[in-house]
């Protein structure tokens, strides 16, 4: 398959680990460009009358979730990579993204495996990613550790 761009969406979190080695892989087979993109949730969407403190918060979590993205590297060597802060809900943002983006030819994503009422409540960012994206949309749970 010939693949012009890679999106690897990435919470941070350690599910994401093997979606990142997929994508880098992917990414360096294809020839593609890996786009590493995280989406920022701002905690205070409404900060007006909340005081001087809070005015330079969504400012300092957008500093922190930059320097956050910009440590995340390709697994491999020689692969193209550039980085996206995005701003929104996560499935949102990521689906949006990519049908703005247009030459976006895969997303890859780590998923958390949540099942029951934990994700009832919580829902699956993946699902939503798959059910709305413009593109193939590969996810990737974490192996889970043997315990000795």
């Amino acid at each position: 398959m010939n693949m012009r761009k890679i999106l690897y969406a990435t919470d941070f979190s350690d599910c994401c680990h093997a979606a990142l080695a997929m994508a880098s892989s992917l990414a360096r087979d294809s020839g593609a460009t890996l786009v590493i993109a995280h989406v920022h949730e701002p905690a205070f969407a409404y900060t007006e009358g909340l005081g001087a403190a809070y005015s330079t918060l969504p400012d300092q979590e957008r500093r922190d979730a930059q320097q956050l993205l910009d440590a995340v590297q390709p697994t491999l060597p020689d692969v193209a990579c550039e980085r996206c802060l995005l701003e929104g809900t996560p499935a949102h943002a990521i689906v949006e993204f990519a049908e703005q983006a247009e030459d976006i030819d895969m997303i890859v994503l780590g998923t958390h495996g949540r099942t029951g009422i934990s994700r009832a409540l919580m829902g699956s960012i993946a699902e939503e990613v798959v059910r709305n994206a413009p593109c193939p949309v590969l996810t990737l749970k974490e192996p889970v550790k043997q315990s000795k």
